[in-house]
């Protein structure tokens, strides 16, 4: 399964991060690649988010969210297009002095159709690309 993590330091607290990240509907808002997003079955710490992003072609797909405020955001696959598998999350440290450490990991694993290149190539753009947009939020929303 092709994965990749990386990390980041955002200058805000880990509950403002926190916030940004498990605000999924506004995701449209900072993140030009996701075009629409839709929750449902919301119960306490968990939820189902369904994507619509656009990578490479607009793709559809479902994962489910755990939460464990304020420090951690993961995910499951549900169902979607062209994925067999989508697995990650995101896990925020206090760095001090008002900063936190955001580790943002991905595994995803793709139908025989999408050649492993491409795959890898969209991770090693796409991800640096994501957390600069979470970044600019994040610290736009002091």
């Amino acid at each position: 399964m092709p994965g990749a993590s990386r990390s980041i330091v955002f200058n805000a607290p880990m509950e403002k991060c926190f916030e940004v990240i498990s605000d999924y509907e506004r995701y449209p808002e900072f993140l030009p690649e996701v075009r629409k997003i839709r929750t449902s079955n919301r119960k306490g710490n968990e939820v189902d988010v369904q994507y619509e992003a656009e990578v490479v072609k607009v793709i559809k797909y479902t994962v489910h969210m755990r939460e464990e405020k304020p420090s951690r955001v993961a995910w499951t696959f549900i169902d979607g297009e062209f994925m067999k598998d989508n697995r990650g999350g995101w896990v925020l440290e206090d760095g001090g002095n008002g900063t936190t450490k955001a580790t943002y990991s991905i595994e995803v694993t793709v139908g025989p159709l999408v050649p492993k290149t491409i795959l890898n190539a969209l991770v090693d753009s796409q991800l640096p690309r994501l957390l600069e947009n979470f970044k600019k939020r994040i610290e736009s929303m002091k």
